[in-house]
């Protein structure tokens, strides 16, 4: 049994894979009349986050410091850090920090892991969720093309080592799109968990230049599609960052696109670009503008849609498998 300190677990309050961002005029086109111009000068008002505080927080941040877990939430400067840990809700990033796409909105670094996997990582994630007290966990990863089942089985094999050691323990996995290969799916999805969730991203016509070219909008449709009617006692769930330069019925049309395949939660949230090598922001939607776009998923029928501009892809994930409206304060929308 390896010591606590030695670890190897990364925590994030709410993993929201860096943001991403699309530029409306390119190679000399006129930009869309319905789209806002690209935003200058400083961020709005309302992507101010509040300091983190509360005794729940304090739990888990000084169990993380104690053990010497490293924590994405506290590196990263998550805005939602205080509600997420408050509410016992983490997520854990699985099988390493090196991924085999290049997504432009993405700031993980990109290479070939060549097959590595901790093999005490399932039994070290599942110590590290008792550690911290968590009732909620999201498990997610980059993408493991250089493995033949893309790391489904190891997914499989973390949830199980979390639902045996902590058996009250609500799991998401937010997983890669296993290249729409159903039987990775199927694999994580028969693991135990509640709540499987593979981000779309952004809308159809943004998918590339946004993502990288071996994923796609209609193959991670695909695959929650395919989730939901393996087992459709499991929640679907994806997100789609705005501000890349997306159109109102652009994102209609995803809401119905995925209606279509069955989803079950959406959440929105707002793009922020990680570094000047990444696609810039094409525009900061208001806390409005996110308002209504929750109104109108949840008249589609969604059971969820949480949106604001700080709201990120796990924001108080425990919350939508209670099946409760999250509810945003407007005065801060995340």
């Amino acid at each position: 049994m390896p010591r606590l300190k030695d670890i190897p677990v990364v925590i994030s309050g709410t993993k929201f894979r860096t943001e991403h961002g699309f530029s409306a005029i390119k190679n000399g086109q006129k930009r869309r009349p319905d789209v806002e111009p690209p935003p200058r000068g400083d961020k709005p008002s309302w992507l101010r986050a509040r300091v983190p505080s509360g005794p729940g927080y304090n739990a888990v941040r000084n169990n993380v410091r104690t053990h010497r877990l490293a924590t994405v939430c506290e590196e990263s400067m998550c805005p939602n850090i205080g509600e997420c840990w408050n509410a016992g809700t983490a997520t854990i990033m699985l099988m390493g920090s090196v991924c085999t796409r290049a997504c432009r909105f993405c700031a993980v670094d990109t290479g070939n892991p060549n097959g590595w996997l901790d093999p005490e990582e399932p039994r070290n994630t599942a110590e590290s969720v008792r550690l911290m007290g968590l009732s909620y966990v999201v498990l997610t990863s980059v993408d493991r093309d250089d493995l033949a089942d893309g790391g489904a089985g190891h997914y499989a094999e973390c949830v199980r080592a979390v639902k045996e050691v902590n058996p009250e323990t609500a799991v998401e996995a937010l997983t890669p799109d296993f290249q729409g290969r159903h039987g990775n799916v199927e694999t994580v999805v028969d693991s135990g968990l509640e709540v499987f969730a593979q981000n779309v991203e952004t809308v159809r016509r943004l998918t590339h230049p946004v993502r990288d070219p071996r994923a796609s909008y209609e193959q991670t449709l695909e695959v929650l599609a395919h989730a939901k009617a393996h087992r459709p006692g499991v929640l679907t769930k994806t997100s789609l960052m705005l501000g890349l330069g997306e159109t109102d019925g652009e994102i209609l049309e995803a809401l119905e696109d995925l209606r279509r395949a069955s989803v079950d939660i959406v959440t929105f949230g707002q793009y922020l670009r990680p570094t000047a090598h990444h696609l810039p922001v094409a525009r900061y939607v208001t806390p409005e503008q996110f308002a209504e776009y929750r109104r109108r998923g949840l008249d589609m029928g969604f059971l969820e849609v949480v949106s604001g501009p700080l709201v990120r892809s796990s924001y108080r994930a425990d919350q939508v498998l209670a099946k409760n409206n999250v509810g945003l304060d407007d005065s801060r929308s995340a």
